[in-house]
C-alpha cells in the first residue's frame, strides 16, 4: 500500500455564503460548484488547486436535517470566522484509523468512502488527516478548470503530533499549540490560511 496522499485541505465556515465571500477575497478567484452532503448536514463549495488536489469550503446546511452523529471536520462545535480546520489524504485501501468509521458516500457520478471519526475530529487536535478512498472512479478534480491556484506548503503544528507516514515535501510539523496552516499561490500572490 502507498503512503497516504494530500486530497484536499477544508476551510470552515459559520455558513457558506460568509466563508465564499471570504475565500473568494484572499483568493482573487471565485470557488466552483460544491454540493450537499446528506448523511452530515453539510454544504460546500471547491477551488481546484491543480493536479488531484483541492481547497474545500464547508459549512453546515441550514435547510438540512441535522445527523444522528457529530458533523465531520467538528463542524458541531464550530464558531468564529472562516478559518483552516483539517485536511485530507487519499488512501486506497482504505483502513480506518483507531476511533473512526468508514462511511460510503456519493453525489453525482462521485463515490467515495471516508474514514469519519466518532467525535467527528481527527487525531491530534484535527491536525492528523482524515483518510479517503475515491476507488477506482472520477475523482472531484477531474472536471474542474485550472484556477491558477496550487498549495506549497502545509504546517501541523502540535505539541506531540503522531508519525505520520507522507511523502510529500509540502508538509512540514512543528512542536507547539496546536494549529494547521497552509501557505498557498494564488492569482493575487502567495497568501496564508
Amino acid at each position: 500500500m502507498a503512503a497516504p496522499a494530500l486530497d484536499h485541505i477544508v476551510v470552515a465556515a459559520e455558513s457558506l455564503d460568509a466563508g465564499t465571500d471570504w475565500l473568494t477575497a484572499r483568493l482573487g478567484v471565485s470557488p466552483l460548484p460544491g454540493g450537499k452532503h446528506p448523511m452530515m448536514g453539510t454544504h460546500n463549495a471547491l477551488w481546484h488547486l491543480g493536479g488531484r488536489e483541492y481547497l474545500e469550503l464547508i459549512a453546515i446546511d441550514p435547510d438540512a436535517p441535522a445527523p444522528t452523529r457529530p458533523r465531520w471536520f467538528g463542524l458541531n462545535r464550530f464558531s468564529g470566522p472562516p478559518r483552516l480546520v483539517a485536511w485530507v489524504a487519499r488512501a486506497h485501501p482504505l483502513t480506518a484509523p483507531q476511533g473512526s468509521s468508514v462511511t460510503e458516500a456519493s453525489r453525482g457520478d462521485l463515490r467515495w468512502r471516508i474514514a469519519i471519526p466518532g467525535s467527528g475530529v481527527s487525531a491530534a487536535d484535527g491536525l492528523a488527516p482524515l483518510l479517503i478512498d475515491w476507488g477506482h472512479g472520477p475523482h472531484p478534480t477531474d472536471t474542474m478548470p485550472d484556477q491558477g491556484l496550487s498549495l506549497t506548503a502545509l504546517t501541523l503544528t502540535h505539541p506531540a503530533l503522531p508519525a505520520l507516514a507522507l511523502d510529500d515535501p509540502r508538509i512540514s510539523t512543528a512542536i507547539g499549540p496546536a494549529h494547521l496552516s497552509a501557505r498557498l499561490s494564488t492569482p493575487l500572490g502567495e497568501i496564508t490560511l
